[in-house]
């Protein structure tokens, strides 16, 4: 999945971490809520600027640095 459209990094922005879409939802926010347990559609119900694909483009950018670090 291609994630570079939907994750910014703003220096002034959440300490310069990773976010939805020039938001102030860090993609550790997501991930945090899916590791609590939150379902998507919960999610999305709490943050309805949310959408799937944001979510599911969380999980394919924490897959990819993962994957990085172990290679690196």
């Amino acid at each position: 999945m291609n994630y570079q459209s939907i994750i910014t990094i703003e220096p002034g922005k959440r300490g310069g971490r990773p976010c939805i879409r020039g938001m102030r939802i860090a993609v550790a926010d997501v991930l945090g809520w899916l590791a609590a347990g939150m379902s998507h559609e919960q999610i999305i119900s709490d943050f309805p600027e949310l959408t799937e694909d944001d979510i599911r483009v969380c999980l394919a950018y924490a897959a990819d640095r993962e994957r990085r670090v172990l290679t690196a």
